[in-house]
């Protein structure tokens, strides 16, 4: 076991990973073997007790070096199994100046996209939705609730409100939104977005495979038709380690 963890862990690199608590020394040494792939995506993290009398330190130290690699997206724990070098995550910009479904943005990337159904079928609106949405008294809403993951990675929690005016059977909808409202001519030619910064909780934290206070993207969508009626109300959190919003700005005339 010894000689393993001398090739992952070398003591003298140890011993140089510059200053502060021994556990911040132990992290960095980790990474380090993560990020020159002595410590391959997949590979099983040697057992605490065995990294703490290699190293000559507590478990304490090596557990709160461990959780910082958990946090930053590094490694990733399973229940039962033990503690693995996480996937390389490969972060996704997505420009804030057009109206595209989630679908349609990972398929410009070449992406493999694909959905798991956290609610999908016709409700009683709420009255947030009756007031955005227009609904008249009685009158139901589809609501459609997806985790979208792409390239195996979960990136995005979605939940979308739409009049039945627009979408009578939610089941129709098996991949694109937005494909399923053009066959009704009802696509949304423009939208209003507000993005703000969030922390992660139970449950989405564990749909999205991230720990649970994690930063996060929250962002609210009310969706237009071209006659300015509101066709499509969206919440969605998105991984804040895996996607990016860009924005193009040019300066005005003064």
């Amino acid at each position: 076991m010894n000689e393993t963890l001398a090739t992952i862990l070398p003591l003298d690199g140890l011993q140089s990973a510059g200053t502060g608590p021994l556990y911040m020394k132990l992290r960095q040494s980790l990474e380090d073997a993560i990020r020159t792939g002595r410590l391959g995506h997949g590979d099983a993290l040697p057992a605490e007790r065995d990294l703490a009398d290699y190293a000559n330190v507590s478990r304490v130290t090596v557990r709160k070096a461990v959780d910082d690699l958990v946090k930053d997206g590094l490694l990733t724990r399973k229940h039962g199994s033990g503690t693995f070098v996480a996937k390389p995550l490969s972060r996704v910009e997505q420009p804030l100046t057009r109206l595209t479904s989630f679908t349609e943005d990972m398929a410009r990337r070449g992406l493999v996209t694909r959905s798991e159904w956290l609610e999908r079928g016709l409700f009683h609106p709420s009255p947030e939705e009756m007031m955005m949405l227009g609904l008249a008294p009685g009158t139901k809403v589809a609501r459609l609730g997806r985790l979208r993951i792409a390239d195996d990675m979960p990136l995005a929690i979605e939940r979308a409100s739409i009049s039945v005016e627009f979408l009578p059977d939610p089941s129709v909808v098996t991949n694109s939104l937005y494909a399923e409202l053009e066959k009704k001519n009802a696509r949304p030619v423009r939208a209003i977005q507000r993005i703000s910064a969030c922390n992660m909780k139970d449950p989405d934290a564990g749909l999205l495979a991230v720990p649970i206070g994690a930063a996060g993207l929250s962002i609210e969508r009310v969706s237009y038709l071209a006659s300015g009626r509101v066709v499509e109300l969206t919440r969605s959190l998105y991984r804040g380690d895996a996607y990016d919003f860009v924005a193009e700005l040019s300066l005005g005339e003064k």
